[in-house]
C-alpha cells in the first residue's frame, strides 16, 4: 500500500480549489447586467463553428500521436498509431484531475499497450513538451511583433488582477515552509542514494533513459517530417481556437492580433489550474474584452462567453474522447512479459 503524501495530495486539490474558486469569481464578478449579456451571447452563438473547431482538434490529437513515432522507432520500438492515440488521449484527461500526471499516464499506458519500458517513452514525452514550450514560445514572440503595446497592457491587466495584494507577505511564510519541505525532500533524497546502492543504480538508470528519449528527435530517420508536423500541428492549434470568433456577431472580425493575444492568455489559464478550469475563460475573456474595447458595453460579457465556449466544448470533447480511449487501449503487455522480452534480446 502506498503511503500517504501531503505534498502529492496538495498537488491535486490546491489547483482544483483554485479552480473552482475562478469559476466562482468568473461569475461573481458579473453584474446583473453583465451576467444577462453573457448567457444571451451563449444562447445565439453559432454551434456549427464550435463544432467544425472540434474536428480540426481532433486532426491535430491524430496528428500528433501520429509524430510520436518519430521518436520512439529510434530507439527501437514499433508502436501501433491507435494505440498510441489512446496513450495520448488517457494522459489528457488524467492532466484534468492530476496536474502533469498526465505524461506518466500516457508512458504508463503505452507500456500496457506496445511495451515500450515506462522510462524511454517518458523521455519522448518529455522532449514533446520541450518542443511544445519553444513553439509557444514562438507564438509568443510573433504575437509580440505584430502589437507589442497591447501584449504588454493585456498582460499587466492580468498580472494586476491575479497578483496578490501587498500585504499578502504579512501573513504566513507559505514560500519559506513549501521550499523548506522541498529542500529537507531533495537532501533526503541525496542520502537515501548515497547509502543505497540498489536505489541509486535505479535513478541513474531511470535518468539515462529519459535523456535517451529527449535526444531520440536527434535520431530520427526522419527529424523534418517530425518538425513540419510539429508546425502543422501548432498551425492547427491557433486555427481551431480562432474558428469560435466567427460564432459570435461581435468577434467574427476580430483582428489576427487579438487572436493570437487570447491563445497566449487561454495558454497561460492552462498552466494555471487542470485543464484551465475557472482560469481559461477568465484570462480569454480579459483579452477578448480589451480588443472590443470601451465602446462596446458587452465586451466583457462576451469576452467571458467566448471563452466559456472554447473551454466548455474542448474540455468535454477531451474528456468523451479520453474515456473512449481508456476503453478501447489494449492492455497486451504487464510488468513480467515485458522484462522477459528485455532478458531475451540482451541475451541474442
Amino acid at each position: 500500500m502506498k503511503k500517504f503524501s501531503i505534498i502529492g495530495l496538495l498537488k491535486i486539490v490546491l489547483p482544483l480549489l483554485l479552480g473552482v474558486y475562478l469559476i466562482w469569481y468568473f461569475f461573481d464578478n458579473m453584474s446583473e447586467k453583465e451576467l444577462a449579456g453573457f448567457y444571451k451571447a451563449l444562447k445565439n452563438a453559432n454551434y456549427f463553428w464550435i463544432f467544425l473547431s472540434l474536428i480540426l482538434s481532433f486532426g491535430a490529437f491524430l496528428l500528433r500521436a501520429y509524430r510520436w513515432k518519430y521518436v520512439l522507432e529510434p530507439m527501437g520500438y514499433k508502436t501501433k498509431f491507435w494505440n498510441r492515440y489512446h496513450a495520448m488521449m488517457i494522459g489528457y484527461i488524467v492532466n484534468l484531475t492530476i496536474p502533469r500526471a498526465g505524461e506518466a499516464s500516457r508512458a504508463a499506458m503505452l507500456f500496457r499497450s506496445d511495451g515500450v519500458p515506462f522510462s524511454k517513452s517518458f523521455g519522448t514525452i518529455l522532449a514533446e513538451r520541450a518542443v511544445d514550450l519553444i513553439m509557444l514560445a514562438s507564438v509568443a514572440a510573433l504575437t509580440a511583433i505584430l502589437g507589442y503595446d497591447n501584449f504588454v497592457k493585456i498582460f499587466d491587466e492580468i498580472k494586476t488582477n491575479f497578483s496578490p495584494s501587498e500585504n499578502a507577505s504579512n501573513g504566513f511564510p507559505w514560500k519559506i515552509v513549501i521550499y523548506g519541505v522541498l529542500g529537507v525532500g531533495f537532501l533526503g533524497l541525496i542520502a537515501l542514494m548515497t547509502f543505497k546502492k540498489a536505489l541509486r543504480n535505479k535513478i541513474i538508470g531511470f535518468v539515462k533513459d529519459v535523456f535517451a528519449g529527449l535526444f531520440s528527435i536527434f535520431k530520427s530517420k526522419n527529424p523534418w517530417a517530425y518538425l513540419t508536423q510539429t508546425l502543422a500541428i501548432w498551425i492547427l492549434y491557433v486555427v481551431y481556437f480562432a474558428i469560435p470568433f466567427l460564432s459570435l456577431e461581435q468577434t467574427k472580425d476580430f483582428p489576427f492580433e487579438g487572436i493570437l493575444l487570447a491563445f497566449i492568455a487561454g495558454s497561460l489559464g492552462i498552466t494555471f489550474t487542470n485543464g484551465g478550469i475557472g482560469s481559461f475563460p477568465l484570462l480569454v475573456g480579459i483579452a477578448v474584452a480589451f480588443f472590443l474595447g470601451a465602446n462596446d458595453p458587452n465586451a466583457s460579457a462576451t469576452g467571458k462567453a467566448l471563452g466559456m465556449i472554447i473551454w466548455i466544448s474542448q474540455t468535454l470533447f477531451l474528456i468523451i474522447l479520453g474515456l473512449l480511449s481508456l476503453v478501447m487501449l489494449p492492455k497486451n503487455y504487464n510488468k513480467e512479459d515485458v522484462e522477459t522480452e528485455l532478458l531475451e534480446s540482451e541475451n541474442s
